[in-house]
């Protein structure tokens, strides 16, 4: 049975809760307010009980997928499991309660927590310094190209050209265009790795860096990288690596030792902040030694044994968030990172390897890889095969619902006719991932032998298929005078 819109319980003169006499003299609102700022009636609000709320939201909040309660495999998007312990200590008073315009003096401890995890970012990227700024990836791949810009700016010169390769995250030439780079595409070569030949094309003089993931979006290290740093390098151009990827590094490598110049990491990804329905993020930007000066400001430092904040120089490329970014965020970053340490890390890290792989195995012979080398932390079949029987990788990702599973990634990165993305992350046990595995196999035999059901999925949920083109494009929010909620798109 479908849950109920809360306007739907409504029951008139019902309350939640009542509130005293009030104290303050009244107004005449005719007199305080012109007419075109008055109402003309009451709003139309749900007249219902606290229990009435409750009841509403609980099962509302039973009707979700979440990493919680279901296997999430989104490829691209590390959404594993968030340690209570984080939150646990992202929400002590002295953490949560913290204004961002008190004294440096009263917030010592918080300033320290701050520079360790700067520290402590160092030391896994191999960087010289972060800014822990940014509130998303897509914000961290801005202030890199900024800093980008500035350096070349710094040296009196004019560089136009990102060069990015076609496996690329979609943020990545938008960030680019937005920095007023003009963008070319670097092609992947038949191992699912950049074409170090096409590269070399495009290698100009008005080229000012080249943003690359690696691992990438493939799933594939980019084997090739000290080779790419290299020739980047030989015209003064700078390696940007989007670290969203990063989980399959923990421990294992460090991008500064592959030549990167400058990195974003998504700590709502790799450090295990949850981060469902848009938020919140944190995108901090690591940068080499010669590339320091460009960080925006403040930092935090370390006056003798006191903790300050540092307004940066004239060089940097000024702020690009309030205050510092999301601190709840780095919070439990911190948090997750002391809690593993360098061992926990590196297993984390090996472990996310693994359980992609296992998964691939268990797959290939149905879903084919395309790119079918030893993977990292994620891999890509396409489904393009089932398109004999009408069905289609959002096909299966909707039927997987209906197993209990949420959907991988589909339709990403593009150089993959019906591309399925799949991470497990690490903190999957095996007995998921062959839930999954008997789920996958079973959707494979229902394309062959009952194709409808699939095509029509989900079938097992309270809603089900919904047009999310139209419903993104004509959202209807609306509300008719009698309370009935207006039909909606889709």
């Amino acid at each position: 049975m479908a849950e109920p819109l809360i306007i739907e319980r409504s029951v008139p003169g019902r309350r939640g809760f009542r509130l005293p006499p009030s104290d303050v003299p009244a107004v005449d609102l005719e007199q305080a307010l012109p007419a075109e700022a008055r109402r003309t009636q009451a709003p139309h609000l749900p007249e219902v009980s606290e229990f009435d709320v409750v009841r509403h939201v609980t099962r509302l909040s039973q009707l979700n997928f979440a990493v919680d309660t279901h296997f999430y495999p989104l490829g691209s998007c590390t959404m594993k499991y968030n340690p209570k312990l984080n939150e646990r200590v992202a929400a002590l008073p002295g953490f949560a309660w913290t204004h961002p315009l008190q004294p440096a003096g009263e917030v010592q401890g918080l300033l320290q927590l701050l520079f360790e995890l700067e520290q402590l970012l160092c030391g896994l990227t191999g960087m010289s310094r972060f800014t822990l700024q940014p509130a998303a990836g897509s914000q961290g791949e801005l202030a890199g190209l900024k800093i980008i810009a500035a350096y070349h700016q710094a040296k009196r010169r004019r560089r136009s050209t990102m060069l990015i390769p076609d496996s690329a995250h979609g943020t990545n030439p938008a960030s680019a265009a937005l920095s007023g780079f003009q963008v070319v595409q670097v092609r992947s070569g038949p191992e699912g790795v950049i074409d170090v030949k096409d590269l070399k094309q495009h290698l100009t003089d008005d080229v000012a860096g080249f943003m690359l993931t690696n691992p990438n979006t493939l799933g594939l290290f980019e084997s090739n990288i000290t080779t790419i740093s290299g020739l980047l390098h030989e015209r003064d151009a700078l390696v940007y690596m989007d670290g969203a990827n990063m989980n399959a590094l923990l421990g294992i490598a460090r991008p500064g030792e592959m030549g990167v110049d400058l990195l974003q990491l998504n700590l709502h990804k790799t450090f295990s902040t949850p981060h469902g329905g848009g938020g919140p993020g944190s995108g901090p930007v690591g940068v080499a030694e010669r590339l320091k000066d460009f960080l925006p400001g403040p930092q935090v430092c370390r006056r003798g044994r006191r903790y300050a904040w540092d307004r940066g120089g004239r060089r940097g490329v000024g702020r690009v968030h309030g205050f510092y970014g999301n601190v709840g965020v780095l919070v439990r970053a911190y948090t997750y990172i002391r809690s593993l340490g360098r061992e926990g890390l590196e297993r984390a890290g090996r472990t996310a390897i693994i359980n992609a792989n296992y998964l691939k195995a268990n797959l290939q012979d149905l879903y084919p890889v395309p790119y079918g080398r030893f993977c990292m932390h994620e891999f890509v079949c396409t489904l393009k095969h089932l398109k004999a029987q009408g069905v289609t990788a959002m096909d299966v990702a909707k039927r997987l619902l209906d197993y209990g599973c949420y959907a991988p990634t589909v339709y990403f990165p593009l150089i993959v006719d019906e591309a399925f993305m799949i991470e497990p992350t690490e903190t999957e046990s095996k007995e998921t991932l062959d839930e999954f595995i008997r789920a996958m196999r079973a959707i494979a035999d229902e394309v062959r032998t009952a194709p409808d059901r699939v095509r029509q999925a989900p079938q097992r949920l309270t809603v089900r298929r919904v047009d999310e083109v139209k419903a993104a494009r004509e959202p209807n929010l609306r509300w008719s005078e009698v309370g009935e909620p207006a039909r909606r798109a889709g």
